[in-house]
């Protein structure tokens, strides 16, 4: 058995996978994000590690027999995030998370005084990424950036509790600013910008290749056998395309979840800043992958269930499904930038909003238009993909907003691609997870790696196609008026 533990920004996951591809069980455990100003977003690392605790004994109680046959344990994260240690390893402040934009002057000071650093890093200097983070904390939190020891990633704080090890892995690292993504080694050049070096980094490692081993204390803790074989494990983005079998040029997926992103497996290194996107390491070695992401995808339909007061996403989202065409194409338009945005805009600054709204406009409306806005934030996002160099004929949906038939509909019919469902959409990254622990043990990738089967195929649909461009050029033209006081990153 082989254990998968993802560290999400809503949840923690956790999957247990046999040798024969079957999922035996999951479990989660929910955590909650701290907003103590406009604009930061910070959670608790000792949550992270309460969560795993819970989904874990979850699972050891549901499955005890696989659970006690586990081999090796896999770790999937939110990237980005901003874990601050003390030279006794303990945390100096909440971990400011990848959404969290306070960064935005600390990115355009960065970008000034290097502006080779997208090719070093493989994307521009954003709000998101973990770099500036430490750059705003020297300069607003000064006392504490003095004693900062070590910086860790969400999934690495985790492995230290697993292992008592400071380590890392390729494609988590690249979402920090601080690796030289082609070289796979962390950059010297990267690191003085904010006043680090590569003592306050942890080692590196591959995703698939061992990355510590479960220590008597943590084994004591969960019920697992002591000397257990953790993996390096990947960021979530990473994780999930092995969870879905992209881990060759050219395959890819969509995720739908707090964010949303757009993944395709690159043979090289092939950085191309000028469109927002990210070049990045993936989770096995010799393999890189562009990618593009919005901030708030799946969140926004969240925003908007809690704002009308629905029972639950689902709910909102079958009231949309339930639309026709003719009703959709009158829907109010939203720009879905709650919390800024990155490809293509690189605009911290630029927030959400309605547009044609009327007394006609009810909940199942408002919820259609919030979902069709993150479609076309990522038929965005599909756009500077291909202006960086990506081909893409279809993509696997992972993540929460797979489980609405209307939104892959939609997803297909907007982007122009195949869309595929599969039955473990939902848990990609702790999918992925338990793959790299399955690898970590000498397994072979195209034993492990394999496409999960298809549940459902969506080929794009002429009518709605036509439906969508109309509505499409209007979202379009909507951000530049709406851009106007906000000044761009970068």
């Amino acid at each position: 058995m082989f254990l998968g533990i993802d560290i999400g920004t809503s949840e923690v996951k956790a999957l247990l996978l046999d040798a024969n591809h079957r999922v035996v069980g999951s479990a989660g455990a929910a955590l909650a994000v701290s907003r103590p100003h406009p604009g930061h977003s910070e959670q608790q690392p000792q949550d992270w590690w309460t969560a795993t605790q819970a989904a874990l004994a979850q699972l050891r109680q549901a499955h005890p027999e696989a659970y006690g046959a586990i081999e090796a344990i896999g770790l999937s994260g939110q990237m980005h995030g901003a874990v601050l240690l003390d030279a006794r390893d303990q945390v100096l402040r909440p971990a400011i998370l990848w959404n969290d934009t306070r960064s935005a002057a600390e990115c355009t000071a960065m970008m000034a005084e290097l502006p080779g650093l997208p090719a070093l890093a493989g994307s521009l200097a954003m709000p998101g990424f973990t770099a500036p983070k430490l750059r705003w904390v020297a300069r607003h939190e000064p006392e504490i950036f003095q004693r900062i020891a070590k910086v860790l990633l969400p999934k690495d704080y985790v492995r230290l509790m697993l292992t008592g090890d400071f380590l890392t892995d390729m494609s988590d690292a690249s979402g920090t600013l601080w690796l030289d993504v082609q070289r796979r080694a962390w950059s010297d050049e990267l690191l003085a910008l904010t006043g680090l070096n590569q003592a306050h980094m942890p080692g590196l490692v591959e995703g698939s290749a061992a990355g510590g081993q479960l220590s008597a204390k943590a084994a004591q803790v969960l019920g697992l056998k002591a000397g257990t074989v953790v993996a390096g494990g990947a960021g979530d983005n990473a994780a999930s395309a092995v969870g879905m079998g992209a881990t060759e040029a050219g395959q890819g997926f969509l995720s739908l979840g707090t964010s949303g992103v757009l993944f395709v497996v690159t043979p090289s290194y092939q950085p191309n800043a000028a469109s927002a996107t990210h070049a990045f390491c993936h989770a096995l070695p010799n393999r890189w992958h562009q990618m593009s992401v919005m901030l708030s995808a799946a969140s926004s339909l969240q925003w908007v269930t809690r704002l009308l007061g629905a029972p639950s996403e689902g709910t909102l989202a079958t009231q949309a499904s339930a639309l026709t065409l003719a009703e959709r194409a009158a829907a109010p338009i939203f720009l879905p930038y709650l919390d800024g945005e990155r490809t293509p805009h690189n605009d911290a600054d630029i927030r959400g909003s309605f547009h044609s709204l009327s007394f006609t406009t009810d909940a199942a409306r408002l919820a259609y238009a919030v979902m069709e806005g993150v479609t076309f934030g990522l038929r965005d996002g599909l756009a500077a993909l291909t202006a960086a160099g990506s081909s893409v004929q279809r993509l696997s949906l992972v993540g929460g907003g797979s489980r609405s038939a209307m939104w892959a509909q939609q997803l297909a019919s907007s982007l122009d691609i195949e869309i595929l469902t599969h039955s473990d959409s939902a848990v990609g990254g702790a999918l992925g997870a338990a793959r790299l622990a399955w690898l970590s043990t000498g397994a072979a990738p195209q034993t492990v790696c394999k496409t999960p089967a298809v549940e459902v195929t969506y080929a794009p649909d002429p009518d709605e196609q036509a439906m969508l461009s109309s509505r499409y050029a209007r979202f379009r033209a909507l951000y530049a008026p709406s851009h106007s006081a906000s000044p761009k990153v970068g």
